[in-house]
């Protein structure tokens, strides 16, 4: 008596199954390189943050009278140069509004054309000192304003070379 031995029932049971495809390697390697990035964007993340606070609405409330209204400092930045108002007083040596676009800017871009961060850090030195209370200002910039140029703005607004804080509620406009 022969025993014969189909060939079926000796293939291995992978090559029974010759339509579907083995999917579970590839995604756990799928898997895997989304926690990886995940975790390297989150880490990357921070380096491109930049602290701003959002304009508080609805804010007022039955104050007393005799409380100042708040400065509502501006820095706008233009091609010629930054300009400095202010809506709620008048700081120190500005003899008339300025407007952007209008007029001679508070303070002028370099010779070379460079904006003069240094003369805007002086400018907020003297307007900190008149008004020691106050520590926001918004900074509004023409929408073709260079990424770098904002950056650098807010940090002349912000605080000075010896980090002496300065303006660091810093609110971001366009006009």
């Amino acid at each position: 008596m022969a025993f014969y031995f189909s060939r079926r029932k000796i293939k291995p049971k992978e090559e029974e199954e010759s339509g579907e495809l083995n999917i579970i390697p590839y995604l756990d390697i799928l898997m895997n390189l989304i926690i990886f990035m995940l975790l390297s964007m989150a880490g990357l993340a921070t380096f491109g943050m930049l602290n701003v606070n959002a304009p508080n609405y609805g804010a007022g409330g039955g104050g007393s009278s005799d409380e100042k209204p708040p400065l509502t400092l501006t820095v706008a930045i233009a091609k010629t140069g930054f300009f400095v108002a202010a809506s709620g007083g008048v700081l120190p040596g500005q003899t008339e509004p300025t407007t952007p676009g209008q007029g001679a800017p508070t303070v002028a871009r370099k010779a070379d054309g460079s904006y003069d961060f240094d003369a805007l850090t002086a400018k907020m030195m003297e307007i900190k000192a008149a008004f020691p209370g106050e520590s926001k200002v918004i900074l509004a910039a023409e929408a073709d304003t260079e990424y770098d140029v904002l950056v650098s703005t807010m940090d002349a607004t912000r605080e000075t070379k010896d980090r002496k804080l300065l303006f660091p509620d810093v609110t971001l406009a366009s006009f």
